[in-house]
């Protein structure tokens, strides 16, 4: 059974960086896409961004582009958001999920079988 840990979250000053990691074990991440979606209150949780395997393409959504970079290292099993430049709308619950490679990745919520626990990210002065 794939199991996920996701480490990095907490309280950052508006403007401030944080970085979001996620660990798999029990699979060889080479073979899933990665992704990072986030739930702010009482909002819907919605699709920050993805990485396919083996392309690498990536796909952001348009409220982070330029601010969040998505990564991975397939040796470690882990994979990444390094966020810049935070703001207060980022403020949300964060969860990171794979699926098994078909195509290209997608910032749909069902497209993904396995998923984080989910960590805090509050941005607030």
């Amino acid at each position: 059974q794939v199991h996920i840990v996701e480490s990095g979250g907490g309280l950052v000053q508006p403007g401030g960086s944080l970085r979001l990691s996620c660990v798999a074990s029990r699979i060889t991440l080479d073979d899933f896409h990665v992704s990072w979606f986030r739930q702010a209150p009482g909002k819907r949780r919605e699709g920050v961004s993805c990485l396919s395997s083996p392309d690498g393409s990536l796909v952001y959504a348009d409220s982070v582009k330029g601010r969040f970079t998505i990564f991975r290292d397939n040796a470690e099993n882990a994979w990444h958001l390094q966020m810049y430049n935070l703001k207060p709308e980022d403020t949300a619950v964060y969860y990171c999920a794979i699926e098994e490679s078909q195509g290209s990745c997608l910032l749909i919520e069902k497209f993904y079988g396995f998923w984080g626990q989910g960590i805090p990210v509050t941005v607030s002065s």
